[in-house]
């Protein structure tokens, strides 16, 4: 071969090993980047170009689909009951994207899990349209139900129910809601509905998860943490000896006193006394006794200051560090810096019913292939023991006695033992706006166990200040989602 002819074949040899490189460059190293941009429609239209897998509650489903009238996309999700449902399902919108279940799980509803591959290569081998899978979750239908019918006309708020002896969330409510089959679709209809439901033109806020991802000052109901930390701290030995506390008492630093709400029996009242009448003299002098250490560290047993994952995530509650003694005593009764999402009071009611043991709150009992085999289970998990088998069944029967004859009177059942504490929490710059009222609470059964505990949490800023308490509002709302689920269960 001559030399022009050689030069020749060695650049286009070159050429040839140049888009190789190239070839594979693009193939491999950056296939998960091209895959997700953006801008590739291809993925977008390979994604709704099969039913989407649904979300299952009491072996029904909550979700569905249907073939897109416009556009290049052809099927679209829909909702049933959408409202009250959103904060679990969340949505999945061809225009919006995903959040939730919805997003967590979209491997599976959408079919392009890994662990579909088997199921994924028979369907492709037979001929049969892909299908995504389903998720099977935790909730009771019934209690959904009468925890987002309690809350509706109540203004906002939230409810939470779980099981304690498993940490199954049984109800997930947050109101005012919305319905996720409006803007699951990619039209001008769409568009529109999805800034009617910003914060930003609407101030109510329709899709905060308040259950999750809203916290409140938690009020009076955190007097049950507070109680806890007394008893594993050995400050007091049970629920009927009494504690030293002056009326007034005076904080710690200052020349303030805690005042009471109302004239009730605070002064040297036992524990029970002060968790019947909600004295936040008794309380306050606890978490001031105690001291920030140890009030911070029981906090945290029963979940503050760190995240929850169920899977969904919800924000961390807060109790606060570095706190003096007057400060650390208007925190040990809700006030203050202290804050928590219902979903954490929820689980202070349920480590108290479940004798001490706190388990990790899920939503989604498992995951299914389009043909319903299970891919994979979620196990119940202890997450900690905040407090002693014998410790917790003392604040059971304080938390008894406020139902019985307390505060919590309406959160009564016929037959069935109710363990309770009411809160109402300041708002505003010098609680200038209308409280909130709060109410935690577990149900026992005459066999000695626990099948829900509820947090509720309502804001009705409609409501005249006088009338608004944990009792009389919130209590209602946790008593018919208690109810629900004992009758479900029979």
């Amino acid at each position: 071969m001559n030399k022009p002819l050689r030069r020749i074949a060695i650049f286009c040899g070159l050429l040839v090993l140049t888009l190789l490189i190239r070839d594979n460059w693009l193939q491999y190293a950056q296939a998960d980047k091209l895959r997700t941009d953006p801008a590739n429609r291809r993925v977008a239209i390979e994604r709704y170009a099969n039913p989407r897998g649904d979300i299952i509650v009491d072996g029904n489903a909550v979700t569905g689909f249907v073939e897109s009238k416009h556009g290049d996309f052809k099927y679209k999700r829909t909702y049933k009951n959408g409202p009250m449902w959103a904060p679990v399902t969340g949505y999945s919108s061809q225009a919006f994207g995903a959040n939730q279940l919805e997003s967590i799980e979209d491997g599976i509803l959408t079919g392009n899990d890994d662990r579909l591959f088997f199921r994924n290569t028979l369907d492709m081998v037979t001929g049969k349209q892909r299908q995504g899978g389903n998720v099977v979750t935790t909730l009771n239908a019934a209690a959904q139900k009468a925890a987002f019918n309690g809350l509706k006309g109540r203004g906002k708020g939230a409810v939470v129910a779980l099981e304690p002896s498993t940490g199954k969330i049984l109800a997930l409510a947050s109101y005012p809601s919305y319905d996720p089959s409006t803007i699951a679709g990619y039209s001008n209809d769409d568009a529109a509905a999805w800034k009617k439901l910003q914060k930003k033109y609407n101030p109510d806020d329709p899709m905060l998860n308040r259950a999750l991802r809203e916290t409140y000052p938690p009020g009076s109901t955190f007097k049950v943490v507070t109680a806890a930390a007394a008893l594993e701290n050995g400050l007091y030995s049970s629920a009927d000896q009494k504690t030293k506390t002056p009326l007034p008492w005076i904080m710690p630093g200052t020349t303030t006193p805690l005042k009471n709400e109302g004239n009730i029996p605070c002064e040297n009242a036992t524990m029970r006394i002060a968790l019947r009448y909600s004295c936040n003299t008794v309380f306050g002098k606890i978490g001031a006794d105690l001291g920030n250490d140890k009030m911070l560290a029981e906090a945290k047993k029963f979940g503050f200051d760190a995240e929850q994952f169920t899977p969904t995530r919800s924000s961390a509650s807060v109790f606060s560090d570095n706190m003096n003694q007057s400060q650390t005593a208007l925190s040990s009764i809700g006030q203050f810096n202290t804050a928590a999402t219902p979903l954490q009071m929820a689980m202070v009611a349920s480590a108290v019913a479940n004798n001490g043991k706190l388990m990790k709150p899920y939503m989604v009992d498992k995951l299914q292939s389009s043909t319903l085999d299970t891919i994979e289970q979620t196990d119940p998990e202890e997450l900690s023991q905040p407090l002693s088998s014998e410790n917790a069944q003392i604040l059971q029967s304080m938390m008894e006695t406020v139902v019985k004859e307390g505060t919590g009177t309406r959160a009564q059942i016929n037959g069935v033992t109710v363990g309770g504490k009411t809160g109402t929490a300041q708002h505003g710059v010098a609680n200038s706006k209308n409280p909130y009222a709060w109410f935690i609470s577990y149900a026992k059964l005459s066999d000695g166990s626990s099948p829900v505990a509820v947090a509720v949490v309502v804001e009705d800023e409609s409501a005249n200040r006088g009338d608004i308490s944990g009792g009389g509002l919130a209590a209602p709302i946790a008593k018919s989602v208690m109810e629900a689920v004992i009758d479900s269960k029979k």
